[in-house]
């Protein structure tokens, strides 16, 4: 009888493990490194080593297991094979038949974006919606879609990558994909940043920002919360961008809720509200009332989203 799953979330510093009941409680959870030594060849076996390490630990034979849910930093088709991923030095081969070799264990693999939105469906911001879209502002801008309860991944695994919405025509700088004037330039952590330098050199506006040696984007968050006018402006535009980007994502996939989620959806209500009030403007009719959350799982949205795929 199938008692347990697991959850796996691959980083490029990390590796995020969740052992679950097939009830979905999360019953332990811990991470082990990356070794992206050799083209990450170690990866896959250190993940299957520690699996059968709590395995052993508990006394639980592979049998009881019903699978393995992965999310890998990068693409991956339906059939499970990775399409290369730069974080982790892998090229293109099948995560799924690999890892189940591994283990004695069946294995479903996605993309970490999507994998992360499918686990805020599950039990986080998404709770009690099956058609969500996930966007993920962190160190990039990721995404993931949820259409009836399944992930959207594409024909090339792509779906979803809003971070490289083109926005800006005018844009010098290019962004890591090698495109220029991404979304993600300007709504990462690192790129409301770099918008917040271009604009104190260009301007001579008063703002507390002057005053910090480096700014992020939590200052920047902070000082518009305290009132500060620059600041309220950048948050103000930051809005616009995300919203307009979510009201043309709802043209094509039209969900019953956007969850924003990475290290900047910790600003809150700030943030959401100001994408709420652009989405409503730029959105077509029939989905301008689409609701507009918070994530609720931080970083064990991965491992939920990864045991959501195999039970």
């Amino acid at each position: 009888m199938k008692k347990y799953a697991f959850g796996v979330d691959i980083g490029g510093t990390t590796v995020k493990m969740g052992f679950f009941s097939v009830s979905g409680e999360l019953l332990d959870k811990w991470e082990i490194k990356t070794d992206t030594s050799d083209a990450g060849k170690n990866i896959l076996p250190d993940i299957a080593a520690s699996i059968k390490d709590k395995l052993e630990a508990d006394h639980i034979a592979a049998e009881e297991v019903s699978g393995i849910g992965m999310g890998i930093p990068g693409p991956v088709d339906d059939e499970g094979n990775v399409l290369k991923c730069v974080n982790l030095g892998w090229g293109v081969f099948n995560v799924e038949k690999e890892m189940t070799d591994l283990t004695g264990i069946p294995a479903k693999a996605g993309n970490d974006a999507n994998v992360a939105a499918l686990g805020e469906m599950y039990q986080g911001g998404g709770k009690g919606y099956s058609n969500v879209v996930m966007v993920t502002l962190g160190t990039g801008v990721g995404g993931g879609i949820i259409l009836n309860g399944k992930i959207l991944s594409g024909t090339h695994g792509a779906a979803g990558e809003i971070g490289h919405f083109p926005v800006n025509d005018e844009e010098t700088e290019c962004c890591g994909c090698g495109k220029k004037g991404c979304l993600e330039q300007y709504a990462s952590a690192n790129g409301i940043a770099r918008v917040a330098r271009q604009r104190l050199a260009a301007t001579e506006d008063e703002t507390v920002l002057r005053s910090l040696e480096t700014v992020t984007s939590k200052d920047i968050f902070d000082a518009a919360k305290e009132g500060d006018a620059f600041s309220l402006q950048l948050v103000d535009d930051l809005g616009r961008m995300i919203g307009k980007a979510c009201a043309n994502i709802a043209i094509v996939v039209d969900p019953e809720i956007f969850v924003i989620g990475g290290g900047v959806s910790k600003a809150g209500a700030i943030l959401t509200d100001v994408i709420e009030k652009y989405y409503k403007e730029y959105a077509f009719h029939a989905s301008r009332e689409t609701r507009i959350s918070l994530a609720t799982l931080g970083n064990d949205a991965g491992i939920f989203g990864g045991v959501k795929m195999v039970l």
